[in-house]
């Protein structure tokens, strides 16, 4: 009697998975993606030409305040606090 159920039962499931793959259940198949390491690459160069770019826009920039401070044309002014505000 427990082999009848177990054939039973083994024949049920026999029965699900051929009408899961006729009628496209609810089980989704795997996607795999390959990875492009050429593309990985590609895409590492480009951020680091953009860092690139960027630091030497701040060294531009530093070296344009360098010599503004050695050639001593900088002024600094004060001006007079609110009365406003609170001290």
């Amino acid at each position: 009697m427990n082999t009848h159920k177990l054939l039973t039962m083994v024949l049920v499931l026999q029965v699900i998975t051929i009408l899961n793959q006729w009628f496209g259940g609810p089980i989704s198949k795997a996607r795999a993606q390959i990875p492009d390491a050429g593309a990985q690459q590609m895409e590492i160069i480009a951020q680091l030409k953009n860092s690139n770019e960027t630091l030497k826009g701040i060294d531009d920039k530093l070296d344009k305040m360098g010599s503004i401070f050695q050639s001593g044309k900088l002024q600094v002014r004060l001006s007079k606090p609110d009365d406003n505000q609170e001290k």
